[in-house]
């Protein structure tokens, strides 16, 4: 009798969380082939990834393009259509190829029910034309679950009406930049639990929200290249943290991250280098790279290298061992981030492409407000000063900063002027649930640093020596810090290093010489 009292307890609950689910997911559409969460990406030269995920599989996921918005004459498709456990949609990808650089295309994702949206296809790596990306970093979902820190000004343009001032600024200066980066933490729906009703909707809640966020996220991320890489919210459900047992499966190990990007995003581009040794190298990253986890790619002046500060390097805090306890990954092999790391930065021609930038979540410089990883530093900081980076960029650390050129604790005496170590920034108060992070208490190498508002970052490709860095104010516009890099790029030549110094360069001069031989005989 007891035993039968316990079964019928056991489907009562899981009646009660079936209904609550069903209460909290987004709608379906009628057709459930329509297209939602849309995102695209720069996938390589001349190339542009358009994903979405549907409610159903496709067989055959297709996208019509042209240059007019009624002259769709072309057609990519794929067979890529994916899920996982506790998904209730699909993530699809097609490839566009052979697109002409700095070029307006109309796409439309094929379906009954799709319109025809636009993008820029990317420039070529040197061109020289003053472009601008935004950064944004630790941005969360919106809406009457309450999950940022409270209301903002109704949002223009983007259906439904949001509440968010970071989506809504990004919206309303649409034409101002050309591409984000957004390295790390999206939605947190692992913040489920932080919302007593959720409470009831067990493994649904996580899902919901994420479906949630990247459908606000859709009318950015489907007209701007969204260059992603991950964070600690994505590493898992949380919910061991809460309630005794553990994530679901596919609520685990950066799932539906993976599954969202791991096909839109690029490896590293062939190198436009007239060196051999830039071009072999370069063949070196591609082989090394591990999206959506670790990539490059180029876009006119810039060279940007996208990487995981997760998992992946000795300590790092979600990896096995780290000191989050979710011993995620590895996603490569051992030293595979690190060696690819080394072979990108060595291939980059600053003839070509003059500013090298790193994009990552976890910071290492940070006011005493923020964590600093302190493994983080060690496994990157060295890569970074050698080969000459010039602005590093990170979140994780819920404000904005702006760090003098650092190294080892130390401010470059150069300032801003000619520095041969990294600038460095946090642009992590996009808005979410976990709200703003106090500034605390300042160090020497800090130049601004802001925690009373939203805001985000918008990094400016002036020419080939100025880089401007402005800090803006998500709810009003108004530009809160700015600065300007200026570095001449002359003393930048690691063709010639000494690869057996190197702190990765001796697991890959072995390929090199290989691919190097390859590219003499072709």
């Amino acid at each position: 009798m007891v035993l039968l009292l316990d079964v019928a307890a056991a489907i009562l609950v899981l009646t009660i969380r079936a209904a609550a689910a069903s209460d909290i997911y987004p709608p379906k559409p009628v057709d459930l082939t329509t297209p939602v969460q849309q995102r695209i990406a720069i996938y390589g030269p001349n190339h542009v990834s358009i994903g979405w995920n549907t409610y159903q599989r496709l067989s055959k996921p297709c996208v019509q393009y042209g240059t007019g918005n009624d002259a769709l004459t072309q057609e990519a498709c794929s067979n890529m259509s994916e899920t996982y456990s506790t998904s209730r949609t699909w993530s699809n990808t097609v490839i566009m190829e052979g697109l002409k650089p700095a070029t307006m295309y109309y796409y439309k994702i094929v379906s009954t029910n799709s319109s025809i949206d636009h993008f820029t296809s990317p420039r070529a790596a040197g061109d020289t034309t003053p472009f601008a990306m935004d950064v944004v970093i630790d941005l969360g979902v919106y809406g009457t679950d309450g999950f940022t820190t409270d209301k903002r000004d109704t949002i223009p343009k983007i259906e439904p009406a949001l509440n968010h001032s970071t989506i809504g600024r990004l919206a309303d200066t649409i034409d101002d930049y050309e591409f984000i980066i957004h390295p790390g933490d999206f939605a947190y729906a692992d913040n489920w639990y932080e919302r007593h009703k959720n409470r009831l909707h067990g493994e649904a809640a996580y899902q919901s929200i994420l479906e949630q966020f990247y459908q606000q996220l859709a009318p950015i991320a489907g007209r701007k290249p969204y260059m992603a890489s991950p964070g600690n919210h994505e590493a898992t459900c949380d919910i061991t943290r809460h309630v005794s047992g553990d994530c679901p499966l596919g609520q685990t190990n950066f799932t539906d991250f993976m599954h969202r990007f791991g096909a839109t995003l690029p490896t590293a581009f062939p190198s436009s280098s007239s060196n051999a040794t830039a071009r072999a190298r370069a063949v070196t990253a591609q082989k090394l790279a591990r999206p959506p986890f670790w990539y490059s790619f180029e876009y006119g002046m810039a060279h940007v290298v996208m990487i995981d500060t997760e998992t992946d390097f000795h300590e790092a805090p979600d990896g096995p061992g780290g000191s989050t306890g979710d011993n995620d990954g590895p996603f490569g092999s051992p030293n595979q981030q690190l060696d690819f790391i080394e072979a990108d930065l060595a291939s980059v021609d600053r003839t070509v492409t003059p500013w090298l930038i790193v994009a990552g979540h976890r910071p290492w410089y940070t006011t005493s407000g923020g964590e600093a990883c302190l493994p983080c530093q060690k496994a990157f900081e060295p890569l970074l000063y050698k080969y000459g980076v010039d602005l590093a960029i990170f979140g994780h650390v819920h404000n904005s900063q702006r760090m003098l050129p650092v190294y080892k604790g130390i401010a470059d005496p150069n300032g801003m002027r000619n520095p041969k170590a990294p600038m460095y920034i946090i642009a992590g108060g996009a808005g979410n649930i976990e709200g703003l992070r106090p500034i605390g208490k300042n160090v020497s190498y800090n130049a601004f640093a802001y925690a009373d508002d939203f805001s985000f970052a918008k990094v400016s490709f002036k020419d080939k020596q100025n880089l401007q860095v402005d800090f803006i104010r998500s709810r009003t516009g108004e530009v809160l810090d700015t600065s300007v890099l200026y570095k001449e790029h002359a003393e930048t030549a690691p063709f010639s290093d000494d690869e057996s110094t190197s702190l990765a360069g001796r697991s890959m001069a072995w390929l090199e010489i290989v691919v190097m031989v390859i590219l003499v005989i072709l």
